[in-house]
């Protein structure tokens, strides 16, 4: 396979800055180590050795081979190099290593505002799929999400939740006009591009009166939510269903959510006008979106590489293998998606809320 199709631009000698050269080489070997080091928090999680150490007591390293049973020699390596990385603490005089209360809130607690494992295994899902992308683009077609690496929706549901766990009940459903009233009332929902259902189910465990249908495309991501139900009793409580943002079934819904979604579609002004069919004529659309400026400077900021990349991976190809292929993008601002709206039927638009990561929108016809 060939390794590119595009000629090489024409070298002209130029002038290199050693200082400006020093710098980037900098930032260079620390992008490389975060990239290798993802793969060694990835493994920690999936051995137990970051939960293993949460309770903070210092270990060496045959200590937490006993504790996880993982090899001694395996571990003395993984230690070492979270250690370099500030992932773990290590006492040079004891030759032992310790979790900080905050590191285990980060990497080995559950059910907290951050789960970063579940970015890894993001990552990892990337990585394996970095050949099929390579051809998608290389081709000009795109790569819907279903045809990711299956940790890709396992890392989504682990990284995603944990902001939903912190902000959706508490916050941003309260900023929301009249809609925590009508939930506490009984009121129908339908989660849209809801995956394994983690935003679904936590709003039905806090609105028993109301009745909760999450729908998505991904077959897997249902049969992954409907499993995730069972086993917390929620069964008889929430339902969800094959379907996509411009076809799900029902209407008159009080509330209608996409939670970090609406970039990824091929024709989010198709979804918006089924939306504005099948919402209740006083009904809320609740849309969560990665936080962004609408000019692409404003987005080059260590959030913005994150999204800008995950959006190369993964948004612009899924939106890009549907019709239309509208291509957003994770970046697109708040300018822009308003026009979607509008265009959908939506005349009243307003930012309800906001994090460091996220902007919440409420859209009203």
């Amino acid at each position: 396979m060939a390794t590119t199709t595009a000629p090489a631009a024409p070298m002209t000698p130029r002038a290199i800055d050693p200082d400006k050269l020093n710098a980037f080489l900098n930032q260079a070997v620390g992008d490389m180590g975060a990239a290798l080091h993802s793969a060694v928090v990835l493994m920690g999680d999936r051995l137990g050795l970051f939960r293993a150490m949460r309770d903070g007591t210092p270990v060496n390293s045959q200590q937490l081979s006993e504790r996880t049973g993982v090899r001694e020699r395996y571990v003395r390596e993984w230690l070492k190099a979270n250690a370099a990385s500030k992932y773990v603490d290590y006492d040079a005089a004891t030759d032992t290593y310790s979790m900080n209360p905050e590191q285990a809130f980060a990497l080995a607690e559950e059910n907290t505002a951050l789960d970063l494992p579940g970015f890894h295994y993001m990552l990892a899902a990337c990585m394996r799929d970095e050949e099929k992308l390579t051809e998608a683009f290389r081709e000009g077609r795109g790569f819907g999400w279903h045809e990711h690496d299956k940790d890709l929706f396992l890392g989504c549901e682990r990284f995603f939740r944990p902001t939903y766990l912190t902000h959706l009940v508490s916050e941003w459903i309260p900023a929301l006009t009249g809609v925590d009233a009508k939930l506490k009332a009984g009121a129908r929902v339908a989660d849209i591009g809801c995956g394994h259902g983690a935003s679904t189910m936590l709003m039905a465990k806090a609105y028993p009166k109301s009745k909760f249908t999450g729908f998505d495309y991904h077959d897997g991501s249902i049969e992954n939510a409907r499993a995730s139900a069972k086993r917390q009793n929620m069964q008889d409580t929430v339902m969800f269903e094959v379907a996509s943002a411009a076809s799900f079934p029902g209407s008159g819904y009080d509330l209608v959510t996409f939670f970090d979604c609406l970039h990824d579609m091929g024709d989010p002004v198709g979804a918006a006008r089924h939306v504005r069919r099948a919402m209740a004529p006083d009904g809320t659309w609740m849309i969560v979106e990665p936080i962004a400026g609408d000019d692409t400077a404003a987005n080059l900021n260590p959030i913005g590489r994150i999204y800008y990349s995950a959006s190369t991976l993964c948004c612009v190809p899924a939106s890009l293998s549907q019709e239309v292929g509208l291509g957003l993008g994770a970046q697109a601002g708040e300018k822009r998606l308003r026009e979607v709206l509008q265009e959908g039927g939506f005349t009243k638009v307003r930012r309800a809320a906001e994090t460091p990561f996220n902007m919440v929108l409420e859209a009203r016809v």
